[in-house]
């Protein structure tokens, strides 16, 4: 099943979930239900608007956007971390209310539906799982396994309150706790999201050895002004100097070229290279080789102050 499919399926389960939970939810005057609902309802944009960042990354490259749709991804999941840890903290709001000022549970109708919506969240989880590093669908994934757990939690608390009558505030306890569980994970989305936005080098990859492999290609003497960065989670480009041995000529500079590329792509997974293939070291001087300052001149009638 392609993603656009999985993501699909797994709007559908959400929907009947949040329609369920809101509907016992006020009926057994559960917090958890409630909060459970509130998860899914973030679900439910989350999961959309991944299915939309799925959509644009397949779309070709335009002038205007020359490496295509691959940051919609990104800023899904970077959306879809950030709406977890709104909705978490209106909980802990409502769930430290709760514990204040108890209030009396149906622990049946709890027990029940939060069985039902972690069964349909497991079974997105099921759906959405896959063996990579797709940050939008980790964030999707997120949403699904952190309401099942949720769900499990609210189920357990009900269920206690059904077998005691008593211990109400285990229900606004088991929201907070599965809440906590669910905006650490979101945080960690949410800086891997912000890391890639920031163009910085992939955390698993280390420059040194990157460095050395496009050194040891037959016809490079050495590498400077080297830059890794990730368009997504799963697209890497590069950009470097080469300075090469010798004086080449342009068919044999292009022969090298080809080589370095090569060497990075498969082994450090570079989809995007561009090398300045150069017979001598450039002279860095601060304005063209390395990255410098660029003094941009104020608009008219603006004057700094």
């Amino acid at each position: 099943m392609t993603r656009e499919g999985r993501l699909r399926w797994t709007l559908v389960l959400n929907l009947l979930i949040v329609g369920g939970q809101v509907v016992f939810g006020l009926r057994a005057n559960s917090l958890g239900l409630l909060a459970d609902a509130g998860h899914n309802l973030t679900d439910v944009l989350a999961v959309a608007l991944s299915f939309v960042a799925v959509r644009l990354v397949a779309r070709s490259p335009t002038e205007e956007r020359s490496f295509g749709y691959h940051r919609a991804s990104i800023l899904a999941a970077q959306a879809n971390a950030a709406s977890i840890l709104a909705i978490t903290v209106l909980i802990y709001f409502e769930a430290v209310h709760r514990l204040l000022h108890p209030e009396a549970v149906t622990g049946g109708i709890v027990v029940w539906i939060a069985l039902i919506a972690a069964a349909f969240n497991g079974a997105a989880v099921l759906i959405l799982h896959e063996k990579n590093t797709d940050l939008n669908m980790r964030s999707a994934l997120l949403h699904m396994g952190g309401d099942a757990l949720a769900s499990l939690g609210v189920a357990a608390a009900g269920g206690i309150i059904l077998v005691t009558g008593r211990f109400f505030w285990l229900d606004p306890a088991v929201s907070i706790g599965i809440g906590t569980l669910i905006a650490w994970q979101a945080w960690r989305l949410l800086k891997a999201a912000t890391e890639i936005l920031m163009e910085s080098t992939p955390p698993d990859m280390e420059l040194t050895d990157l460095t050395r492999s496009m050194e040891r290609v037959a016809g490079v003497e050495n590498v400077h002004d080297l830059h890794v960065w990730s368009l997504s989670s799963e697209v890497r480009a590069l950009s470097a100097h080469v300075v090469l041995e010798g004086h080449p000529s342009l068919e044999e500079a292009q022969a090298v070229g080809d080589r370095v590329k090569r060497s990075v792509s498969a082994p450090f997974h570079i989809a995007h290279a561009t090398l300045e293939l150069e017979c001598d070291n450039c002279v860095d001087d601060g304005s063209w080789c390395a990255m410098s300052d660029i003094s941009i001149p104020s608009a008219p009638g603006l004057h700094a102050n």
